[in-house]
Parts: structure tokens; sequence; C-alpha cells
């Protein structure tokens, strides 16, 4: 289809679905054509190492729950 066609097309619709043809036509460039630029980086076991620490006594009962300890 060309732009001429597709042009002729959307000059019969309301103005209110001319707005949805132009949020859809939004949504199908950001979708198809801005992949390439939003490249993730692949997971990798271990890539997160030292971003973040445990306290010492992390493996040590809550006070929290004491009463439900022996």
């Amino acid at each position: 289809m060309s732009e001429i066609e597709l042009m002729n097309k959307m000059s019969v619709l309301p103005q209110n679905l001319r707005e949805e043809v132009s949020d859809y036509v939004d949504f199908l460039i950001s979708k198809y054509l801005h992949k390439d630029s939003l490249k993730k980086t692949p997971l990798k076991f271990g890539m997160m190492k030292g971003t973040f620490t445990m306290s010492p006594d992390f493996d040590e009962p809550l006070d929290d729950f004491k009463e439900y300890m022996p």
C-alpha cells in the first residue's frame, strides 16, 4: 500500500479514529523500529557479584520468632 492510499483511507475517518490510528502507528514504531536500541545484556551467573552485601547475622534466628522456637 502506498502512502497516498493510506492517507486517502485516513482522510475519510473521523478525527477520533485518526488519533487512534496515529497512536497505533506510534506503537508499531516503538515496537519494531527501536528494538536494536534496546538490546539487553544477557544474564550471566555471578554478574551481580559485589553489588550488595548481607549482614553477618543474616542466618541468625529473628527475635520476632522467639516464642515459636523450642
